[in-house]
């Protein structure tokens, strides 16, 4: 078994010798390092190593063999070699000899040769450079015209060059080093376009901004021709139906054009103002000005996409702008050309916006125009209400109202809402009132301080029919009456119904274009004039009643005048009517307070003629120089008593122009104060003594006063009306003259009682002041007997009186 198992191990070692030979036979000698290795990792080394001596010294015969029988071949070979090196040597010879020979003979033809080869040479670079010339010269030709195109400032045209150069020429010959400085040139030439553009632009605002009162202006006068013209029209009946009518002299904008090219390098944008009938026309407020670079700047940055930016930038600047022509300048408010400048300035802005708006599409748009319009119409309106309230002459008023109307009248007609404007404008038409007010308070003022105060003279016919003329007077009896004579009112009268009508057509000319109903005029004009009447003119006459050196005869003719002002108040009410064409019947139509305003100042000419005369009595009173302890009787009245009654009988002649009631008043007030007066110089406290021949020079005084009343200085009085005012003196007089006390004492408190108006407590002051007289005049009164009788009944008196006041007061 063990022989059996070595003899089959001794086997495989065999086969796998004889594999490793085979592989080391055909394998690669750098590869045969793994086999080896194989082999010394066993342990049959050493059979190994023999049969691979084996091996070799089997391949060394097979080697051997082989050169033995391919010897006798290799000698023949060598010999027949031998013998072809001689043939060769002189075959060489012979090649060497021909080759010395051509070379001599085709020198020339070589240098010729040589010559046609650097021609064709050079033809064949002639032709690639004309080539490559002919792919180059429309890039450079290219480059030269966008060089022109910048320095002509055709920037829109150049950065169409410069997009048919980078997209079109420049990749055929990118390879060429001067291609390449070109498209690096090309971003910085874009920077280049914009940035000019740019710069044209905001040349292009700053135009606008100083040339935008210009463009107003101009918008402004084409407003006003074509109001004109449609007044025109409205005055004027049509003649003919086949007469053209003349075409809106306002500007028409084109709202179609190309967004993406400009129509021409010269191109506004504007068109021109049509008229076919007038070869001279105003230009239009577009004509003033060049929109393109506003359309070059805008296509530019549209192609090379920043549109929005340039949107945003032109809003931006134009915001800032809109905010510096809204900041009115702080002296508008004195002269109208402030107020016209600002206006032109903002109808310049908004034409050109509008402009815009229809002439590009998306550059501005109706939402920001109409944002722009809002601040516009807020800020404007402010500066409005600021600087007119400054204003304090009604002409400048009027002016700017109708200036304001003309500014809201331009920009209706681009579209803008100007309701607000025509709101304002009746907050104005109050401070036009107010100002309209002052200015006929100073008129009014001159009138009544010029006046005369006499009645109007009249020589001749024609004198006679101007004042009637002026003034709504009737009267056929001084119609009757042969020249010369005189109207019953002074100048002022005439005047101030005329400068009432003036003022009337002033609120009327304020109230013209500003699209109110004839109501709303007729309702505005009538509250002025009711303001005029009730407080300017009103205030004016109270001022001139209330003058320190006012006379009476002034006083009589105001109130002359004041009752024919009165009676005229329905002919203003009739001019009113007329010139509104709203008759006073319609339901809420104002009245005119007229009426009332002159009765309030007649009322007031009236109080104060009872003062003046009562005052003048006071002046005549203190003339008064009574000698209240004589005993002497001058039987004739004291003379600043009659000075007094003089004074009044002439003053009431002039009462006669008065109306009855008015002139009888005054004489019962002049009355009633000079009784007043006399019954308190009789008890004035410094009056403490009195004789009973000082109370009889009284008495004549008070029948002087009597006998005045009697005397009838004014007509009307019934009976002896007037005398009343002196009975309570009357009274007094004769209770002490006739010393009737008893009658006094017994009928007191009776509706009969002869002593009525007596009072008990008057009687005890004035009996006190006699019997303190009576005591000291009398020394040695107590030895008389009839003194004594007489000084006991004073006592007894004054008692009896004392008892009358006590059991009164209780």
């Amino acid at each position: 078994m063990e022989r059996a198992k070595m003899a089959e191990e001794s086997l495989e070692t065999a086969a796998e010798h004889e594999r490793i030979l085979r592989e080391i036979e055909s394998t690669d000698t750098a590869c045969i390092g793994p086999t080896l290795r194989s082999v010394y990792d066993g342990e049959e080394h050493g059979r190994f190593m023999e049969k691979l001596e084996t091996r070799i010294r089997n391949h060394d015969r097979e080697i051997e063999k082989m050169c033995n029988f391919h010897y006798q071949g290799f000698v023949d070979s060598i010999t027949e070699l031998l013998k072809v090196r001689g043939e060769a040597q002189k075959l060489k010879n012979q090649v060497t000899d021909t080759n010395r020979k051509l070379q001599h003979e085709g020198k020339e033809l070589v240098i010729a040769m040589e010559e046609l080869k650097q021609c064709r040479l050079q033809q064949r670079n002639i032709s690639a450079t004309v080539d490559k010339l002919m792919l180059c010269l429309p890039v450079l030709e290219m480059y030269s015209k966008l060089r022109d195109q910048m320095k002509t400032k055709r920037h829109y045209p150049a950065l169409k060059t410069l997009e048919h150069l980078e997209h079109t020429y420049l990749p055929q010959v990118s390879h060429y080093r001067f291609c390449k400085v070109m498209v690096d040139n090309i971003p910085k030439l874009r920077e280049e376009i914009k940035d000019v553009s740019m710069s044209d632009l905001k040349d292009f605002l700053e135009s606008i901004r100083k040339h935008s009162d210009k463009i107003g202006e101009t918008a402004m006068k084409q407003a006003q021709q074509q109001r004109n013209l449609d007044n025109i029209v409205l005055q004027q009946p049509r003649i003919g139906s086949k007469r053209k009518s003349k075409k809106d002299v306002y500007t028409i904008f084109d709202a179609e054009m190309e967004s993406t090219s400009p129509k021409s390098e010269q191109d506004s944008g504007i068109l021109d103002v049509e008229d076919e009938e007038d070869d001279e026309e105003v230009p239009g407020a577009q004509d003033l000005v060049d929109f393109s670079p506003v359309y070059r700047c805008l296509h530019i940055y549209s192609v090379l996409g920043a549109r929005e930016t340039f949107e945003n930038y032109y809003r931006k600047q134009r915001r800032k702008q809109a905010r510096l022509v809204l900041q009115p300048p702080s002296n508008m408010h004195e002269t109208l050309d402030g107020y016209r400048k600002y206006f032109n300035q903002i109808v310049g802005f908004f034409v050109v916006e509008d402009h815009i708006l229809h002439t590009t599409q998306g550059l501005v748009n109706r939402a920001y125009i109409d944002e722009l319009w809002e601040m516009a119409l807020s800020k404007t309106i402010a500066a409005l209400r600021t600087h007119s309230s400054y204003c304090s002459d009604p002409n400048l008023v009027l002016d700017l109202k109708n200036l304001i109307v003309l500014f809201a009248d331009t920009l209706q007609v681009y579209g803008f809402p100007v309701n607000q404007l025509f709101d304002m404008l009746l907050e104005i038409r109050d401070q036009y009132s107010e100002t309209l007010l002052k200015k006929w308070a100073g008129v009014f003022r001159t009138i009544l301080d010029s006046d005369n105060y006499s009645p109007i003279p009249v020589t001749s016919e024609e004198t006679y029919k101007k004042v009637v003329g002026q003034f709504p007077f009737q009267d056929t009896e001084l119609e009757k009456q042969p020249f010369p004579k005189k109207f019953p009112f002074s100048e002022f009268v005439p005047k101030v119904y005329n400068q009432i009508k003036e003022f009337i057509y002033a609120c009327l000319k304020f109230s013209e274009d500003l699209h109110l109903s004839s109501t709303e005029v007729d309702d505005m004009i009538r509250k002025s004039t009711n303001l005029l009447l009730t407080r300017t003119l009103s205030n004016s006459l109270q001022n001139v009643i209330k003058r320190k050196n006012i006379g009476l005869t002034e006083l009589v003719q105001i109130i002359i005048n004041t009752t024919h002002l009165e009676k005229s108040c329905k002919y203003l009410e009739e001019f009113i009517t007329n010139i509104t064409n709203v008759l006073p019947e319609t339901v809420h139509t104002t009245k005119l307070y007229g009426t009332t305003t002159f009765k309030d100042a007649r009322h007031a000419a009236e109080e104060e003629i009872y003062t003046n005369l009562n005052q003048k009595i006071d002046q005549f009173l203190q003339l008064a120089d009574y000698d209240w302890m004589t005993g002497d009787l001058d039987n004739k009245a004291s003379d600043y008593l009659v000075d007094l009654i003089a004074f009044l009988r002439s003053t009431f002649a002039v009462f006669t122009h008065l109306p009855g009631k008015v002139a009888q008043t005054a004489c019962m007030s002049a009355c009633k104060h000079l009784a007043t007066s006399l019954m308190q110089l009789l008890l004035e406290a410094e009056v403490r003594q009195l004789t009973l021949g000082a109370l009889q020079q009284f008495n004549l005084d008070v029948r002087e006063c009597e006998q005045f009343a009697r005397s009838g200085p004014v007509p009307g009085f019934q009976e002896d009306t007037l005398q009343l005012a002196f009975i309570d003196l009357r009274q007094l007089l004769d209770l002490f003259i006739q010393w009737d006390w008893s009658t006094y004492l017994a009928d007191y408190g009776q509706p009969n009682c002869k002593y009525l108006r007596v009072n008990p407590v008057t009687a005890l002051t004035l009996l006190e002041k006699m019997k303190d007289t009576s005591r000291k005049n009398n020394m040695f009164a107590q030895f008389r007997k009839n003194e004594r009788d007489k000084q006991k009944l004073i006592d007894t008196v004054a008692k009896q009186l004392r008892g009358l006041i006590s059991s009164h007061h209780s």
